[in-house]
């Protein structure tokens, strides 16, 4: 009787599997299946790191002009200077917001410039910025001065259907119905019924409230630790600035001579990792980082160990933006704040939003909800100068009373700006 299969040699199976079509799939299947499922996750792998480099490369469209770098004011002295250790100090121009002149010039110097050139952008520089400002929030100031005039055109006197017209054009300006109805009220009790009705003599007391209204919420201070680095959380959701801001802010504290460390904690995007590290290499500021997907507590550990360690003044976190996973992100910000506050009591000091002014009032629900997650102690507006709804600072001052403490009126980094509120309602109105 012929042997069956199993009662073979295995050897003999093995060295026979040719002119055995099933044994030949047997044996050589599973190394196909396997081969296959390589080549699969190989594809999907390369197809993920497409997909992250293109979020890159729109990430950093917001950047500035590689052709340039920002240079701190701190260029025209020797290194030795520049390693001199120095005690910590909150940047002046932060401490006394209404001095404008006192602010260091944050320039953009061309690679190689001559040091004449070099002070004389530093020189021209500071003046040039109310120019940006008024430029940024043409759209908004023409807006609403197109729509109030045509109000106050047909008519010689101050009314109900005109007044009623005035909060109208305010809340489509996105200054919100709370706040619209607040300037409206102080129009209707400053300006007599028998005193003929203008543009001018409207926005004068327009200016007048939203003035009083952002004065006083900046009159909070800033938290300051008594030593150690002044360690400032950086919040808010994906696209609206977060990362290139957190590099703007880098570029400002380097130029009132701080030495300033940043800490890549928002691992949920690897692209948010590798454009937070261009604005290090470019701005001579080192980096701490881990691998996309780690812990953001651990580098927000590590990052303050560091600038404890180096004897850095100012650290930057950086943070993931995912508002929609709520719980996740107050658990996530939770664990930050209590990680670095053991080796440095009262960190972070300062957490401050970043938000989009040309999502209007999409903004407010922003500043809302990470409210609900987090202790905000300020607010930095980028993309004023992209909008015709710039009047949602006033509304988020007003409901609020988180103060604002820079605004962007243009994609390089002098155009991120301390905010003046006196500047800012004069360049509005």
């Amino acid at each position: 009787m012929q042997d069956t299969v199993t009662d073979r040699d295995p050897w003999d199976l093995i060295m026979n599997a040719g002119s055995d079509t099933g044994l030949w799939f047997l044996l050589v299947g599973p190394a196909a299946l396997l081969l296959f499922v390589a080549v699969v996750y190989m594809f999907l792998y390369l197809a993920k790191k497409k997909r992250e480099q293109r979020e890159l490369h729109a990430a950093l469209v917001e950047a500035e002009d590689k052709s340039v770098i920002a240079l701190p004011t701190s260029a025209l002295r020797g290194p030795e200077e520049l390693e001199t250790p120095r005690p910590f100090k909150v940047p002046a121009e932060l401490e006394r917001p209404e001095a404008p002149e006192a602010r260091p010039a944050l320039t953009l110097i061309k690679r190689g410039a001559a040091p004449s050139e070099v002070e004389e952008i530093i020189r021209t520089d500071a003046s040039k910025w109310r120019e940006r400002l008024t430029l940024g929030l043409s759209k908004t100031r023409n807006a609403l001065r197109a729509n109030l005039q045509s109000v106050f055109g047909l008519k010689t006197k101050i009314d109900a259907s005109m007044l009623e017209n005035l909060h109208e054009v305010l809340y489509r300006a996105d200054i919100g119905v709370a706040t619209a109805d607040k300037l409206v009220d102080h129009v209707r009790k400053t300006v007599s019924q028998d005193e003929a009705a203008s543009w001018d003599l409207v926005a004068s007391r327009l200016k007048e409230k939203a003035s009083a209204i952002m004065e006083e919420a900046q009159k909070v201070s800033l938290r300051k630790p008594e030593k150690g680095p002044w360690v400032i959380l950086v919040v808010g959701v994906n696209g609206v600035g977060k990362t290139t801001s957190i590099g703007k802010l880098a570029a400002h504290f380097l130029a009132s001579d701080k030495k300033v460390l940043l800490a890549a904690a928002d691992t949920f995007r690897a692209a948010a990792i590798e454009q937070l590290s261009v604005w290090g290499e470019r701005l001579g500021v080192d980096v701490i980082k881990h691998q996309a997907g780690s812990d953001p507590a651990a580098v927000a550990y590590d990052a303050v160990k560091a600038a404890m360690a180096r004897d850095t003044d100012v650290l930057l976190i950086d943070t993931a933006g995912r508002l929609h996973a709520k719980a996740e992100l107050m658990a996530e910000l939770g664990k930050i704040n209590r990680i670095i506050g053991r080796d440095l009591p009262g960190a972070p000091h300062e957490t401050w939003l970043v938000v989009d002014a040309t999502t209007g009032q999409n903004a407010v629900q922003q500043v809302k909800a990470f409210k609900e997650v987090v202790d905000l102690s300020g607010i930095i507006v980028t993309k004023l100068d992209g909008t015709a709804k710039g009047g949602v600072l006033i509304g988020i001052t007003d409901q609020f009373g988180i103060p604002i403490r820079y605004i962007g009126v243009g994609e390089k980094a002098v155009d991120l700006r301390l905010f003046q509120s006196g500047e800012y309602v004069e360049s509005l109105f």
